[in-house]
């Protein structure tokens, strides 16, 4: 069976990019318009070169048992569960390291790492997973073709396939079978000015306050001072991709 089912086929998808071209939009359907990317448009999204948005997240204050945080994403973004586990969208997972010779055991919650030099962007064939001016990583769903090999490079396993039709999405998060998505660093509320994900949210009224999101390029914004401050660390360092989400105490 095709993955491609709610996809346009490549020869349309040039059709629309060459509409696209001479024109600057397209409507595809009524009250439902398709724009070119491009700078102006994601000026007016709220993308701002000066920031880099980034989150830190303490394992030693990521409670075990806790699912605050990914009911949160689950509820803001209109992720709904459909009886089959292996299949359904997750965006912000708890993880479980163990250190083999000491038996230590540390909990943290893994999502896209947003990174500079992110490779499911290197992969896309059709431009369809990119990273905006303010270092947020997203995946434009018209664009996909359900390739999936942003999935393949990703070594955070960040990424989910939609395999399921889905009916009452949320407003925050245009999604379409047959695309890939993830954590997007609520980016709905940085455009229109909330310097809050749901996760940090969720995380602060359940009294652990283990997600701390902010201004990685602000010398005197919270998470910069604490960066300073700790050591932190990235996951796969050694990839040098500059990730955009740190960890303390691992």
């Amino acid at each position: 069976m095709s993955n491609k089912c709610d996809q346009p086929n490549m020869d349309r998808r040039k059709m629309i990019g060459g509409a696209i071209a001479a024109t600057g939009a397209m409507t595809i359907a009524p009250g439902v318009i398709l724009h070119a990317a491009s700078v102006s448009d994601e000026a007016s999204s709220g993308a701002d070169a000066k920031h880099r948005w980034g989150m830190l997240i303490d394992s030693n204050k990521c409670a075990d048992g806790c699912s605050a945080c990914v009911d949160a994403c689950n509820t803001e973004h209109g992720l709904k569960g459909h009886g089959r586990p292996a299949t359904d969208a997750v965006w912000i997972r708890p993880v479980k390291l163990k250190d083999k010779q000491t038996g230590r055991e540390n909990r943290l919650v893994m999502m896209c790492q947003h990174c500079e030099h992110p490779p499911c962007v290197d992969v896309c064939p059709t431009n369809a997973s990119f990273k905006r001016v303010d270092g947020i990583v997203l995946v434009d769903r018209h664009r996909c073709i359900g390739c999936r090999y942003c999935m393949m490079a990703c070594p955070y396993k960040a990424r989910s396939f939609i395999h399921e039709a889905l009916t009452e999405q949320s407003v925050n998060a245009p999604r379409g079978k047959g695309c890939v998505e993830s954590c997007t660093l609520c980016v709905h509320r940085v455009d229109d000015g909330v310097m809050q994900t749901a996760c940090q949210e969720a995380c602060a009224e359940e009294g652990h306050a283990a997600i701390l999101f902010g201004d990685l390029n602000d010398p005197n914004s919270e998470i910069s001072k604490t960066l300073k401050s700790t050591n932190s660390v990235q996951i796969r360092a050694d990839l040098e991709l500059n990730t955009g989400v740190r960890y303390l105490n691992l």
